[in-house]
């Protein structure tokens, strides 16, 4: 009976980080302001980008560079970013990651 085919142990090492990151990426999410949310003329656009980490507060940097915050939870950023009359805000979630690679461009 022939032996099965060793695993290169750095393919395995590989696959062991991959899965890490995986297990311990942050929750990735968008602040975005609206303008007559419900009605058919609605508009919106995304004013922040955020994370959660599960063992951490969340940060959140705002699109024009100027505005970086960290908060106890990411409904705090739609509070700030709702501040204007007429101005809606709501946090969009990125769908939770499946792969993760060590190549720049296969992660592409």
């Amino acid at each position: 009976m022939a032996a099965a085919p060793s695993q290169n142990p750095r393919s395995l090492f590989d696959q062991e980080l991959c899965g890490l990151v995986l297990d311990t990426a942050p929750r990735l999410f968008a602040v975005v302001q609206v303008c007559g949310d419900g009605r058919e003329d609605s508009d919106g656009w995304v004013v922040a980008w955020g994370f959660l980490d599960s063992n951490g507060p969340t940060r959140v940097f705002g699109i024009d560079g100027r505005t970086w915050m960290t908060l106890a939870s990411p409904e705090r950023a739609v509070r700030h970013f709702a501040r204007r009359p007429g101005i809606a805000a709501r946090l969009v979630w990125l769908a939770q990651p499946g792969v993760a690679v060590l190549d720049r461009g296969e992660a592409a």
